[in-house]
């Protein structure tokens, strides 16, 4: 027993002198504890200031029953339980009865509301008793943040996101993913809780030690009218041809900037929607498509000229006993480089580059090479892979005895969509190759903090001479009635491309697919925009060639663009016009306590409660009053971002 004494006090005196700090501390971080206060995700907005994505806080209000006084809870039990009736709609003997038993079971995180709004948020706190505050009326709240994007599925995957699991490991995609940690995440504030019951928590102060930072908001090169286009264009085709998938990419020519990107595939029960970001990720043999960067090579080592002569036989040519097969039965007997690009000509094609580099194909690989053909575009997009070009003198480098070509007519070589057309958009830009582009700036509120501007990759990638009759090439295939794109041809609006139909799992007939594309640029004579429609596995019982199922895609997007462009209600989940005003109202202040910054569209409204609407949201209103006051026309569009001290002029008549 004596042993044994002296064993309790040896360890008491150990506990209280030596290990005392390390066990008070470990109680404190029990009892009290250091929570992360997520920052607002910055908001990703278009070209024009269209809203694309947006963080919404979301409120849980949860009651600590203990908190208040015996008075202080009897004196406002029924007011409070009267506002959540008005709130919820249930008889106010029913909150009572709720609160007191929550009272008795000396519960500290009774539940009154999950998941609200920015506006009900603020309703609810100022009920009776949770105006108090979290010492004197036991008010909790908790803030979560949830992604959301305004324009729904249109551009969803480009746009993208960034996603955290229980594990915390991250999943990035698109330009949200690209872009989260440098410039949209913002940095994370603290808040001390105090623990209250088990797994239960409750703020400590009404304050924060630290605020956090929002990030900021990052602007793309997207137009949402294009988008808008694009998107359409790429669908209703899609559900034509009942394909797989298909993408559709939008440049600006001069600049790179990217106006849409649209990556539509399609789910099990045949619905298309944005499941991965073909344009950026997906590598393929682009087929005939590819004979321009072979024929560029060609004129510009000077071996080759639109005018020289190749006999096309009778269609089927041979090499080590594999064969290269025109689409037109029979050939086309003797016909010009030009015809052999027009008509797109496999035998003339590989007849012309097998003259020229049979005896050196290294000679033709260092000139795709020089054209940047063998880079990746270094995107800020996760998931691009790096274009694959047969080289001679590498091992393993993909080379066989048939490599040069195969290549010449777009096989063994492998491309994503967006490295196609950034070579596309070279020719279109007179030679200058420039790297494609997401953003045009970084701001926090209207101030610029990062602008982005043009990235030459190769200044030029070909001579001046060989881009004129490349770009000749280009346009005869639509222009001249014998060129593969002629069913695209209108007398109103020119344009040039090239058409292209690739074999998919060509080794096995029974999966053989194909895949359809479109690549070129608009107008044919001063290139404003380049454009890549790329569709994989249409139905073959319906149509595959390029001319057909992706042709139409393009010419639809270059003449809307240039002609009837429409005004499209950009964030229709921003539209919440209703019949009854009252009803409208409330949507619309809703609306404006949620993007706070973001211009609601206030047509059709009374002019007083427009004006109402928008001095809630702390801008400055002007009203041009007619007749009976009904809003006609505002002078900033719905869904544009608003300026400090901006003002708005309504007309109502």
């Amino acid at each position: 027993m004596f042993i044994f004494g002296l064993a309790v006090l040896f360890k008491l005196v150990s506990l209280q002198f030596f290990q005392g700090d390390k066990y008070r501390a470990l109680a404190g971080e029990r009892v009290i504890k250091n929570v992360v206060i997520p920052a607002n995700r910055g908001n990703v907005y278009s070209l024009k200031g269209n809203l694309l994505a947006t963080s919404i806080p979301k409120y849980d209000i949860r009651f600590d029953a203990l908190t208040p006084t015996a008075k202080t809870f009897e004196k406002y039990v029924k007011p409070l339980s009267d506002s959540l009736s008005k709130y919820y709609g249930k008889p106010s003997g029913y909150y009572q009865n709720e609160l007191r038993k929550a009272r008795v079971n000396k519960n500290r995180y009774h539940l009154i509301a999950r998941n609200v709004g920015y506006f009900d948020y603020i309703r609810l706190r100022n009920f009776p008793l949770l105006e108090l505050g979290a010492y004197k009326g036991g008010l909790i709240v908790e803030q979560t943040t949830k992604r959301e994007h305004p324009m729904g599925g249109i551009a969803q995957r480009s746009i993208g996101y960034e996603r955290f699991d229980e594990k915390g490991n991250v999943t990035r995609a698109g330009i949200d993913g690209a872009f989260g940690v440098k410039y949209l995440r913002g940095t994370d504030g603290q808040r001390k809780k105090q623990q209250i019951g088990k797994g239960q928590w409750k703020p400590l102060n009404d304050a924060n030690e630290i605020d956090p930072k929002n990030g900021y908001d990052v602007y793309t090169t997207i137009d949402v009218n294009i988008q808008d286009i694009a998107h359409h264009a790429l669908l209703e085709q899609l559900e034509k041809y009942k394909a797989d998938h298909g993408c559709v990419v939008v440049m600006e020519t001069k600049t790179g900037e990217v106006r849409a990107i649209s990556n539509l595939g399609r789910n099990s029960d045949g619905y298309y929607y944005e499941r991965l970001n073909y344009a950026v990720g997906e590598s393929h043999e682009p087929g005939s498509t590819f004979k321009l960067m072979a024929l560029t090579a060609g004129i510009e080592d000077k071996v080759i000229d639109t005018s020289d002569v190749v006999d096309t036989e009778k269609g089927i040519i041979k090499f080590y006993g594999e064969s290269v097969e025109d689409s037109h039965r029979g050939g086309y007997g003797k016909i010009t480089v030009s015809k052999a690009f027009e008509v797109s000509s496999n035998t003339g094609i590989v007849k012309a580059i097998d003259k020229a580099y049979g005896k050196s194909p290294s000679k033709f690989v260092d000139r795709l090479y020089a054209m940047n053909l063998n880079n990746d575009l270094d995107l800020p997009i996760i998931g691009e892979p790096k274009p694959v070009i047969p080289d001679p003198r590498v091992k393993n480098g993909r080379w066989s005895g048939i490599a040069l070509q195969w290549m010449a007519y777009g096989y063994g070589v492998s491309l994503t969509p967006l490295q196609t057309l950034t070579f596309y958009n070279a020719i279109a830009n007179d030679g200058e190759m420039v790297k494609p582009q997401f953003l045009r700036e970084v701001k926090e509120f209207d101030d610029v903090v990062v602008p982005f501007k043009k990235e030459v990759l190769n200044e030029q990638i070909c001579s001046k001479e060989t881009i004129l009759k490349v770009k000749q090439l280009l346009k005869n295939v639509v222009e001249k009635k014998h060129g593969t794109g002629h069913r695209l041809y209108s007398e109103n609006f020119s344009m040039a491309g090239k058409t292209g139909t690739s074999q998919k799992d060509y080794a096995n007939k029974d999966k053989l697919s194909y895949i359809s594309s479109f690549a070129g640029y608009f107008p044919a004579e001063n290139p404003k925009y380049s454009c890549i429609v790329v569709i994989h596995e249409p139905d073959k019982s319906v149509g595959y060639y390029g001319a057909d199922v992706s042709g139409p895609v393009f010419k639809r997007i270059a003449q809307k663009i240039f002609t009837d462009t429409p005004i499209i209600d950009e964030v229709k989940s921003l539209d919440v016009r209703v019949a009854s005003v009252e009803t409208e109202y409330e949507s619309f202040y809703k609306t404006a306590q949620t993007y706070k910054t973001i211009m609601p569209n206030v047509v059709g409204l009374p002019a007083m409660d427009a004006l109402a609407l928008l001095e809630n949201m702390q801008v400055k209103v002007k009203v041009k009053l007619e007749g009976n006051g009904i809003v006609k026309k505002q002078s900033v569009e719905q869904n544009i971002k608003l300026k400090n001290n901006q003002v708005v002029v309504l007309k109502a008549s």
